[in-house]
């Protein structure tokens, strides 16, 4: 039976309170009263606002719009970042046996290279050496080539 009361009294309070409420707001005079209030209210912003901004410094406007873009770019920084370390992991498992075998053909190329490098300087010092001067005796005597005879020309025809 408690309940009951209470529950009465708790909707007829409710009702009445927003009757007043009603009232308030169609009242005229309130109603300019609570337009001016806000109106005030938004050019006491507006001059703080302008105020901070001569003096070069940040409104608490300013500073919420900036934690917010500051919070998305960190957020698709992130996203990045793990697409960056997902490919990273994709490129190391494909990578993993195109290495083993890069290594082994890598370590024959260096092997052979060395042996050519070998070769190479051993025809080097080879070709640096000149070779002995012959003995006086074994020498050639150079002989004069013979000139070569010309060609003779066909005689030429007289023209008339």
């Amino acid at each position: 039976m408690t309940d009951s009361v209470r529950d009465r009294l708790a909707r007829s309070s409710e009702d009445a309170l927003g009757k007043l409420a009603q009232d308030l707001l169609e009242n005229p005079l309130v109603n300019g009263a609570l337009s001016r209030a806000f109106e005030a209210r938004e050019k006491a912003v507006q001059a703080q606002e302008a105020a901070m901004g001569a003096l070069n410094i940040p409104s608490a406007a300013d500073i919420e719009r900036l934690t917010r873009r500051l919070r998305s770019v960190s957020q698709r920084l992130e996203g990045i970042e793990d697409g960056v370390d997902r490919l990273d992991q994709r490129l190391e498992a494909l990578n993993k046996p195109a290495l083993s075998g890069a290594e082994e053909r890598l370590s024959a190329i260096e092997g052979r290279l060395t042996e050519i490098s070998a070769e190479l300087g051993s025809l080097a010092a080879a070709l640096d050496r000149r070779p002995a001067p012959q003995p006086r005796e074994q020498e050639r005597l150079e002989v004069d080539a013979k000139p070569k005879a010309k060609a003779k020309r066909a005689p030429r025809k007289k023209s008339s």
